[in-house]
């Protein structure tokens, strides 16, 4: 992998990171109220809908870059001649790893985030300060599992089907899509991921909330997907599917169509 095969997905998955991330807060922090053990209302309904912007705008730039690196460089190590029904285990493949990495800088960002949406009377520091006060580093990575078992699936849906369908209408009409197809393509698989991840970003959200030493802090996904179902049935675990539906909808036209767009000015 060349050095401007490096820098280019580097700043092209940043720039789109940052683009969708604060675009899109304040569907975000509605969904996050909605999956709320203490309720939407309690959470704080629609007061301070941009609580906790400024760790969204913190992690957004390295946390899209490092995934973007860490795919665009395992497509390149797995790339091959061989038969095509084997790229989309290729995109599975990159787009797993680069969850995993970038959820290391993902989830001490989202824990702060989380945690101010349904505080909005306290700041993004006071959040901040006050988890490292009383759970040390540990406290960041509230959720690390949970989040990678959640965002590994939606990337297994999402960006093979993401590729499929820029193929596909590549082929139809006999050349390369352009960035406005590729971001309507990422619209698509992004709303159909998201739909059928909810539950997994339901149970990642009662974690990272829950009181440190509670049943649901200690971070077993399927204790707090039980938790959810006994309480609350399907709808509990479907709790907010529409915003997170219309949010990565949206998020997947301007994400991976800034990407696109940037990718192809950089080259």
């Amino acid at each position: 992998m060349e050095r401007a095969e490096f820098w280019v997905p580097l700043t092209a998955g940043g720039i789109a990171g940052v683009c969708v991330d604060l675009i899109l807060f304040p569907l975000d922090t509605i969904k996050t109220r909605l999956q709320s053990p203490q309720g939407f209302k309690k959470a704080g309904g629609f007061r301070g809908i941009y609580a906790g912007v400024p760790s969204a705008a913190v992690g957004s730039f390295p946390n899209a870059a490092a995934f973007f690196v860490t795919y665009e460089y395992v497509k390149y190590l797995l790339h091959t001649e061989s038969s095509p029904y084997v790229t989309p285990v290729t995109h599975m493949v990159a787009a797993s790893f680069g969850e995993v990495v970038a959820c290391l800088i993902r989830v001490p960002s989202e824990v702060v985030k989380q945690r101010a949406q349904v505080s909005p009377s306290s700041s993004t520091f006071k959040v901040l300060s006050n988890t490292l006060y009383q759970e040390g580093i540990q406290g960041l990575y509230r959720g690390y599992k949970s989040t990678v078992l959640r965002e590994i699936p939606f990337s297994l849906v999402q960006f093979p089907l993401w590729e499929s369908l820029k193929d596909l209408w590549s082929w139809k009409q006999g050349h390369v899509v352009d960035s406005w197809q590729s971001a309507i393509c990422g619209a698509f698989a992004g709303g159909f991921a998201a739909a059928v991840t909810t539950p997994l970003d339901v149970a990642k959200t009662r974690i990272m909330l829950a009181k440190a030493g509670s049943t649901s802090a200690s971070g077993n996904v399927l204790s707090a997907l039980h938790s959810v179902w006994r309480s609350q049935g399907l709808p509990g675990l479907f709790a907010g599917v529409v915003p997170r539906m219309t949010a990565i909808s949206l998020g997947g036209f301007i994400f991976l169509g800034t990407y696109h767009k940037t990718r192809s000015l950089l080259l």
